[in-house]
C-alpha cells in the first residue's frame, strides 16, 4: 500500500483529527527578511511573540483545542513563561531549531549542535520534554540525508519538516504526502506538511502563506480531500506574526517578499477560528502516535 491511499480501517468521510501547530518566531526572524535584518539586530527590534502567542492561546482554549508550539530556541531562551504557559494549558511544545536557520545551510555537526542546544533550551524553560521537531522553512529535503539520521541519534520521536512540494524557497517533491519513516529500522517519523491533489499536481494546502492569501474555501476543499478520500489527517501550521497586523513594516524588503508577508493580516485570526471549527484538531505528538500505529497496520497488509 502506498502513501496516497487510505489507511487500514480507516473509511471514506470517517471524522478525522487533523494536526494542528504553530511555529513560534517573531516577525523578524522569518525567512522572507533574512537577507534584509541580520541576526545581531534581534535582539533590538519590537518584540511581540509573547503577546501574540498568548492572543492565540485564548482563541485555542475558546474553541477547545490542543496544538504543538514548535518553538525556536532563541525565543525559548527570553520568554521562558511563556513557555511555561503554553505547557501548562496543555499543548505539546517541541523545537524549531535554534535561530530558524535552514538545514541545507549547515552541516550535520553543525546541525546536531542547532537542535540540541534548542532542546535543552526549551526543555529547561518550560519543564516539558520535547519529543518533535520541525526544520525552518520545511528545510529537510534530499540534500540533508543526515538529517533524519541526526534527530533519530539524538532520541527525537517524530519530525515534521518534509514539504513534499517544489516551491522556491523549499520542498522536497518526491518525499511521501503522508507520513512515513525515512530511515530503515528506525521508529523516527516524518510528518510532511499537507499537500492536496488537483488535476495530477501536489498543491501546498498546509496553512501559513497560502491559508493567508487564498480563499478559506480552498483550504477547507484540500483538507476535505485528505480526511475524506485519502482517510488521513492534514497537518496545519502558522505562525504568531500572521495574527498581527500591527507589527513593524520592513521597508527594505523585496517587493515579493512584503507580499507574501504582510497580504491578509487583518483576516487571518477570523480564518483560524473557522478553521479550528470546521474541523477536528489535536497536538502533533498525538498524530504521530496514531498514524504510527496505522503505519505498523499496514506493514502486516
Amino acid at each position: 500500500m502506498n502513501a496516497e491511499t487510505s489507511h487500514p480501517g480507516r473509511e471514506a468521510g470517517q471524522s478525522v483529527v487533523n494536526g494542528l501547530s504553530v511555529d513560534v518566531e517573531d516577525w523578524f526572524q522569518v525567512g522572507a527578511f533574512e537577507h534584509v535584518i541580520e541576526r545581531d539586530q534581534w535582539a533590538s527590534l519590537d518584540d511581540r511573540v509573547d503577546r501574540n502567542v498568548r492572543q492565540i492561546l485564548d482563541m485555542f482554549d475558546d474553541a477547545g483545542v490542543k496544538a504543538t508550539f514548535f518553538t525556536l530556541g532563541w525565543v525559548a531562551q527570553r520568554h521562558g513563561g511563556l513557555l511555561r504557559e503554553i505547557a501548562g494549558r496543555g499543548h505539546e511544545l517541541a523545537s524549531h531549531g535554534w535561530d530558524h536557520q535552514r538545514v541545507f545551510t549547515m552541516d550535520r555537526a553543525t546541525y546536531g549542535e542547532d537542535i540540541a542546544r534548542a532542546r535543552k533550551v526549551i526543555e529547561d524553560a518550560s519543564g516539558a520534554r520535547v519529543r518533535g521537531y520541525r526544520a525552518p522553512s520545511f528545510s529537510i529535503d534530499k540534500r540533508t540525508p543526515w538529517a533524519h539520521e541526526e534527530l533519530a541519534a539524538q532520541g527525537y520521536t517524530y519530525s515534521s519538516s518534509v514539504a513534499p512540494i517544489t516551491h522556491d524557497h523549499y520542498g522536497w517533491p518526491e518525499a511521501p504526502r503522508f507520513a512515513f519513516h525515512p530511515l530503515p529500522g528506525s521508529d523516527l517519523l516524518e510528518i510532511p506538511v499537507t499537500t492536496a491533489l488537483f488535476a495530477g499536481k501536489r498543491l501546498a494546502a498546509g496553512g501559513g502563506g497560502f491559508f493567508r492569501v487564498l480563499p478559506y474555501a480552498f483550504s477547507r476543499w484540500a483538507i476535505r480531500q485528505v480526511n475524506r478520500q485519502n482517510g488521513r489527517p492534514a497537518v496545519f501550521y502558522f505562525h504568531p506574526w500572521e495574527i498581527d497586523p500591527g507589527q513593524p513594516r520592513v521597508a527594505g524588503a523585496p517587493l515579493k517578499s512584503r507580499l507574501r508577508h504582510y497580504t491578509n493580516l487583518e483576516l487571518m485570526a477570523s480564518k483560524l477560528r473557522q478553521l479550528i471549527r470546521d474541523f477536528s484538531w489535536d497536538r502533533i505528538d498525538h498524530i504521530a502516535e496514531r498514524e504510527a500505529v496505522s503505519l505498523a497496520q499496514e506493514e502486516l497488509v
